[in-house]
């Protein structure tokens, strides 16, 4: 067991929790003045409902022995059999992993809230989390993470989450906008973004946060770690540079396209951040930045209301990402990934596509039948007179301003 790999992965752990209040806060600054509250809550509360579900049965359903290449064995049930050291030649001791895991599993429901805020009924929003939680992202961890997940054995590459995180989260948050009635007024009426310097806050803190979310996953301190952390940063600066001239051209340099243009990049380089060379990163970065700008403007234009455009900056902008892992993979960065297909492996980009497809597929699926079914049985919006008076009050009997 080494000590310094076990200090970085649990100060990269206490990083990505950061990220949750981090996301809440940008997702918060652009809402109505009426609903920051209900919407800080989704991320808190799913802090609370996925922190005790993962240390009950998550934790065993996506690390446990495979079952058939498709969910993890019960043998870790209530984390029975974790040790205080380190198995399986790892430097750090299993309880870190487990913790280090547990973030990632916290936060990917709570981008999902993006897709529903301003109208979301708190209840059935908490059965969603705990089903979405258990019959999704613990079984797509096991496929892609897990010793004998099918797709993990079929050699895809996903360093911190791509398919895992974002894929799942940004299709998931597709199918449940199909579902749930559009806010009132919104194809008449412009709704504006109450506090933006709160969305660049949170921004800026995302940012921070990735360092520990790709940095981490190296699962230790070493020099993977550090090339992880430069191809993070490479690939933000790069999208949201892009993401300005994009907005420039159209009309002005808005601060809001900027930081979306950032988290934009920290999305798509996250699964090649441990196979990728920095310039790798850039064009990651650079090339993620319009694909999400203009997958926007379309969903827009279809008349959905996927509020804060989930889909677009983390599912179009992680399924890049991934594709881009089976282009731009080196193992002069990583002996222990793959060439991509710039690097004489094609087959390593069929992969990639075909892990890209199963995901996509069996997220945006089985998000949209929970939500239908919930939707028919406890009604996922609230209504129109609750979303009138805003979800603050309405839900949690609170107000943010006087």
């Amino acid at each position: 067991m080494n000590t310094g790999d076990t200090a970085w992965v649990l100060a990269s752990a206490a990083l990505v929790v950061l990220m949750i209040p981090a996301l809440a806060f940008f997702y918060g600054g652009m809402v109505r003045r009426k609903n920051i509250l209900s919407t800080l809550t989704l991320s808190f509360i799913t802090m609370g409902l996925i922190g005790l579900q993962w240390v009950l049965f998550g934790y065993t359903l996506a690390f446990g022995s495979s079952l058939g290449g498709f969910i993890g064995g019960l043998e870790n049930l209530g984390l029975a059999g974790i040790g205080m050291g380190a198995s399986d030649g790892a430097t750090i001791p299993d309880f870190a992993f487990v913790a280090f895991q547990m973030t990632f599993a916290m936060i990917t429901p709570a981008l999902i809230t993006g897709a529903f805020v301003e109208r979301i009924n708190f209840r059935p929003f908490i059965i969603f989390t705990l089903l979405w939680a258990t019959l999704i992202y613990d079984p797509v961890a096991h496929w892609v993470w897990a010793a004998g997940g099918f797709l993990f054995e079929l050699g895809a590459l996903d360093f911190a989450g791509g398919a895992v995180v974002h894929i799942t989260a940004g299709y998931s948050a597709l199918a449940f906008a199909m579902v749930i009635r559009a806010r009132s007024g919104f194809r008449n009426n412009p709704i504006e973004a109450h506090n933006i310097p709160y969305t660049v806050l949170g921004a800026g803190l995302l940012w921070v946060g990735w360092f520990g979310f790709n940095g981490g996953s190296a699962l230790g301190a070493n020099g993977l770690a550090a090339v992880a952390i430069i191809n993070t940063n490479t690939a933000a600066a790069a999208a949201a540079i892009v993401w300005m001239l994009l907005a420039w051209r159209d009309n002005k340099p808005s601060v809001l396209g900027i930081v979306t243009g950032a988290v934009v990049g920290l999305v798509a380089v996250t699964p090649a951040a441990g196979f990728v060379t920095p310039l790798s990163a850039m064009l990651i970065g650079a090339i993620a930045a319009p694909i999400s700008y203009y997958v926007i403007q379309f969903v827009k234009g279809r008349g959905l209301d996927e509020s804060l455009d989930v889909f677009a900056c983390h599912g179009m902008a992680g399924t890049w990402g991934a594709l881009a892992t089976g282009l731009f993979a080196t193992t002069t960065i990583n002996p222990n990934g793959a060439d991509g297909l710039f690097y004489g492996n094609p087959g390593q980009f069929l992969i990639q596509l075909l892990s890209v497809g199963v995901v996509v597929i069996f997220a945006f699926g089985l998000t949209y039948i929970i939500a239908f079914i919930l939707n028919r049985t406890a009604s996922l919006s609230v209504s129109d007179t609750e979303e009138l008076v805003g979800l603050d009050i309405s839900q949690h009997g609170e107000r943010a301003y006087t």
